[in-house]
């Protein structure tokens, strides 16, 4: 039986002869996430888990502009305090891991930019399409100053190492779509956004007809083998980014469009 998509505006979700599909709503803002979007992603897992109608789910981001391109920064303007920062990150690593531990096969179908957040997103889905204007990566360092959650951190580490984790993070530097399928950021790439979607969906259908107890076990023994940071090991860096002089000028900067002047302070 096919569900209804979600009433929503901002985050769409469907599912179609077992192939459950979210899709982040928000081209406007190239798809950036707002904390509602994240807690909304986070429930369809979990409801996910509970429905073994569904075999696999794919995740994608309207237009072609960017699957999805981090947290919205206007959803930081309320932070002034150490416990915002960390309630953050522990909305991140909780979201996060939830996705990470969805029972089904996810696949990451990405148009465009794939940044922050949504390549936080990306790294947590089990295979990654891609199209030859795709371009993955962390820019924080030129933006806000701010950092990763720990959780990405041990994530992005796993897929494509320690050197290339720096590399990627200290350059600041957006991945083009070669690149990105050579170190394991991406799986495949494909031409464009319409054989993008087509090959999602034949990649779903592909995996969706296999054993389910062979996927599910082989997904949680990766996940096991990973060593991921706890959120208590990383506190005191969270809180070295995020009440930082440095992040309060990345965020004025990235909001009234003009070039940060970080102190280190």
């Amino acid at each position: 039986m096919n569900a209804p998509a979600a009433p929503t505006e901002d985050l769409i979700y469907s599912v179609e002869d077992g192939i459950a599909r979210i899709t982040f709503n928000r081209p406007q803002a190239r798809n950036a996430l707002t904390f509602a979007m994240y807690e909304q992603m986070a429930a369809i897992c979990e409801s996910i888990n509970q429905d073994h109608q569904i075999k696999a789910l794919i995740m994608t981001g309207a237009g072609d502009k960017a699957f999805a391109s981090g947290t919205d920064i206007s959803q930081f303007r309320a932070f002034k305090t150490a416990q915002d920062a960390l309630d953050y990150e522990a909305r991140i690593d909780r979201v996060l891991g939830t996705l990470e531990q969805c029972r089904v096969p996810v696949i990451a179908a990405i148009a465009g930019a794939c940044t922050g957040g949504g390549a936080g997103i990306a790294a947590c889905c089990d295979i990654r399409i891609g199209t030859e204007a795709t371009r993955i990566g962390f820019p924080i360092a030129r933006t806000l100053g701010n950092c990763l959650s720990m959780s990405n951190i041990s994530r992005l580490v796993s897929l494509i190492g320690p050197a290339r984790t720096k590399d990627l993070i200290f350059k600041a530097r957006l991945v083009e779509a070669p690149e990105a399928l050579a170190l394991g950021l991406l799986n495949e790439v494909v031409p464009d956004v319409a054989t993008l979607q087509r090959r999602a969906e034949e990649t779903a259908k592909l995996v969706a007809g296999h054993a389910p107890i062979t996927l599910e076990v082989t997904k949680e023994a990766v996940r096991r083998i990973r060593r991921t940071l706890s959120r208590e090991e990383g506190e005191d860096l969270i809180l070295r980014a995020y009440m930082s002089e440095d992040f309060r000028e990345g965020m004025d900067a990235f909001l009234n469009k003009r070039s940060p002047n970080f102190k280190g302070k």
